[in-house]
């Protein structure tokens, strides 16, 4: 967009070296004017060269109008879901993209338009996609500035059958006799009900041509609801399909007329085997001088891996319902059942994403720590070593490690997202008094330490300690750099930060178990999560999720970004 707006008013010359410099800098000052009511030629451009190099725009055609043509993409852009009826299409929902950079450009703007509406229309059982167009006005043409090719810029993204014309598209749907028998591909693992709907988890893998189609046609939702995320490759080898899982999340509707769907899409996830190198100790290694060796076929699947969650997306018509939860937990079941999955990761959450995560697998394993009695020992030192300044925390004094070891793995939990969930059970067994969140006193527990009167204060001095251990050693390769005093101050910081997500969330999950016993309901793993997120679309949760990233900032940065950076993210 500025380069177009550039080229409108700079002046061509055959001196070089001043045209570039001239280039420059109204590069820079038109980007830093562009988006005001006023916009006029840089005074340099106008004095030196206005009288001696034409323009590159008409009289008629003024920079200050110039801005008219140009239009958000996000608001351009709609995105419908529709069933047929009697006799034209019926609007299931509309939405708007979360951002769409990824097509249009960083600035997501459109040029060359007024009144612009791209419709991408869907229909909401089988996604069968058209694209449709309008403006009340185009730009013309000037020299080689015209309207941005907006089927051009989309083709890439949407599949060919979607660049039909509206009455051919009505006309298939309307007429589409396969829709009454439609089944999402795969196999029916999961079914549930919300707020007295019908809800189906269908899971199929991509090297099933049914899969892939509509994954196909659901692909462009990536580009316009995930952060940064990337359409999948579909014309992999078989073999590298076979490695990928779709789930979708379809609702059961009434059909419009006899012959339409039931089925009325709702999101979806995909996710993939990364190999797991697991040796085995039983075997023992045995020379053989084939050069050759002939063994039995292995196929991918059979393999030892971790299942990967890469895309996650509710579309937002059906977010905050508790669609994520069920989806999420339809995934975990599916791993947890297969005896060559390893465990369960997620490719780059975003913050909402982490809340949803952590409040599943905090309810998961939560009857499971009850169960067992899991708690901090507030006295790992022998009597008469407890006044002694310790060296080192006594982790596997503090809490059965093995004991752990051995639910992480059953329930096939990533590592550190298992840590996070077990400081957060540890920190809710502590009352609240004895928690800076109720008051405790910290500065006399930075005196007393372990060797406090209370058992509870000595647990939550231990607590604290076990999280600073597990940051330390996660971030050991910066703290390292730091002072000691600083570094022990950094760690305070974080530990406080991770304290206050924590409590947050057990806040949440208590508000919410107290309504649920005044309604005489009881809960279940897949119930209790209390907000329903996508790798997208962000929602109230995103600014009460502590951030899990240690960072060293600069002394030149901290202005710079003390009004983003709220909390440290571990």
């Amino acid at each position: 967009m500025a380069l177009i707006l550039e080229r409108l008013y700079l002046l061509s010359s055959p001196r070089n070296a001043i045209i570039r410099n001239t280039r420059s800098e109204a590069g820079r000052e038109l980007i830093f004017s562009f988006g005001l009511p006023s916009l006029s030629l840089p005074s340099c451009i106008a004095s030196q060269y206005g009288k001696r190099r034409r323009l590159y725009f008409t009289t008629q055609l003024h920079v200050n109008s110039f801005l008219h043509w140009t239009c958000d993409a996000n608001d351009a852009v709609n995105i419908t879901l529709v069933q047929p009826d009697e006799q034209k299409l019926k609007t299931v929902s509309s939405f708007h993209p979360q951002f769409t950079y990824p097509i249009f450009g960083d600035d997501e703007r459109i040029f060359g338009y007024k009144g612009l509406i791209i419709r991408l229309r869907f229909a909401a059982h089988d996604l069968r996609p058209q694209l449709h167009i309008s403006y009340d006005e185009k730009f013309k043409p000037v020299e080689d500035i015209a309207a941005v090719d907006i089927p051009k810029t989309l083709k890439p993204w949407i599949p060919e059958d979607a660049f039909v014309t509206l009455p051919d598209y009505e006309k298939a749907v309307l007429e589409d006799k396969a829709a009454k028998d439609f089944k999402p591909p795969g196999k029916l693992v999961h079914c549930y009900v919300s707020r007295n709907r019908n809800f189906e988890i269908w899971a199929g893998s991509l090297a099933d041509p049914e899969v892939r189609r509509l994954l196909d046609r659901a692909q462009i939702f990536v580009s316009l609801f995930i952060e940064a995320g990337t359409p999948l490759a579909t014309d992999d080898p078989e073999w590298t399909l076979q490695r990928w899982t779709v789930y979708f999340v379809y609702e059961i509707v009434k059909p419009p007329t006899p012959t339409a769907s039931k089925y009325s899409i709702v999101g979806y996830a995909t996710t993939y085997r990364w190999w797991h190198y697991r040796r085995d100790r039983t075997q023992v290694p045995v020379v053989k001088n084939d050069p050759f060796p002939s063994g039995p076929e292995i196929h991918p699947s059979q393999l030892p891996s971790r299942l990967r969650i890469a895309q996650f997306l509710i579309l937002p018509p059906h977010q905050n319902s508790g669609h994520g939860r069920h989806l999420y937990t339809a995934i975990h079941s599916a791993c947890v059942q297969d005896p060559s999955v390893v465990e369960l990761t997620v490719e780059d959450p975003n913050e909402a994403f982490d809340v949803l995560r952590d409040s599943a697998d905090y309810h998961i394993l939560r009857p499971e720590f009850i169960k067992h009695e899991v708690n901090i020992n507030p006295d790992p030192y022998e009597a008469h070593s407890r006044n002694q300044r310790p060296r080192r925390v006594p982790t596997a004094a503090l809490i059965p490690v093995k004991l752990l070891h051995d639910i992480r793995t059953s329930y096939k939990i990533d590592s550190t997202q298992f840590a996070h969930i077990l400081e957060m059970f540890l920190l809710s067994q502590i009352p609240l008094k004895n928690r800076h969140a109720g008051g405790a006193n910290m500065s006399r527990l930075l005196i007393k330490k372990h060797r406090a009167e209370d058992p509870n204060e000595r647990r939550y001095y231990w607590w604290r300690m076990l999280t600073k251990q597990r940051l330390y050693k996660r971030s050991k390769d910066i703290l390292i750099q730091l002072d000691l005093d600083e570094r022990i101050q950094k760690l305070e910081e974080t530990v406080s930060n991770v304290e206050e997500g924590y409590e947050v969330l057990l806040k949440e999950f208590s508000e919410r178990e107290e309504k649920l016993k005044a309604r005489g309901v009881v809960e279940s793993p897949a119930a209790t999560v209390s907000d329903d997120a996508s790798a997208g679309p962000s929602g109230t949760s995103r600014d009460q999720r502590v951030k899990r990233k240690f960072t060293v900032e600069d002394d030149e940065d901290k202005v710079e970004e003390e009004d983003t950076a709220k909390r440290t993210k571990v």
